[in-house]
């Protein structure tokens, strides 16, 4: 249990928590090992978890009605995720969230987190920042998509997931970029 508790205040960076607080946080955060290929979460389903990454690589992708998958994000060491439209609104999932390495997960539900936000305030704190981080990250993606080359796109991921290259297939990282993987090869040889 002490090598949980110390996961949790990992998690939860300088934050400085009671022994009452972690014990109350650590029963409500779930410690799971999945496998490569394991779907989390389907599209179309009910969004009731989410997850913190302590290791391993997953990703969330959608399917458009042509059936070509756009990656999303690649969740990587200490980042959180979800299908946030679900998650936050009570609809259906629009991604999927599949494992593409081994990965062992803290996983919330929804109704638990909205407790520790009463129960523990700076837990509402810490996510809003979170939060405000993702939105600003999630916006300066699509600014990039709209105005940047594939070329810049490229050095961009390469930025924000450096050393996720030799984890992942061509085609993940094309997806993500918005290209063909016969145009991340270009680029690369351009490199």
């Amino acid at each position: 249990m002490q090598s949980d508790n110390f996961k949790i205040k990992d998690i939860f960076k300088d934050v400085i928590f009671t022994e009452n607080e972690v014990e109350i946080i650590t029963s409500l955060f779930h410690k799971i090992n999945v496998k490569k290929g394991s779907v989390l979460l389907n599209a179309g389903e009910s969004v009731n978890e989410q997850y913190y990454i302590l290791d391993g690589c997953l990703r969330s992708y959608h399917i458009d009605t042509h059936g070509k998958e756009h990656t999303v994000q690649f969740g990587i060491k200490d980042w959180w995720i979800s299908d946030y439209t679900g998650f936050f609104t009570s609809e259906k999932s629009i991604m999927t969230i599949e494992v593409i390495q081994d990965a062992t997960l803290y996983r919330i539900a929804v109704k638990d987190k909205e407790y520790l936000y009463k129960k523990i305030p700076k837990i509402d704190r810490f996510f809003r920042i979170k939060l405000e981080r993702a939105f600003a990250g999630f916006q300066k993606r699509i600014l990039s998509n709209l105005s940047q080359s594939a070329r810049e796109r490229y050095l961009d991921f390469m930025k924000t997931y450096p050393n996720i290259e030799k984890s992942i297939k061509n085609y993940h990282i094309a997806s993500y970029l918005g290209i063909t993987t016969e145009s991340l090869s270009r680029i690369r040889k351009e490199l």
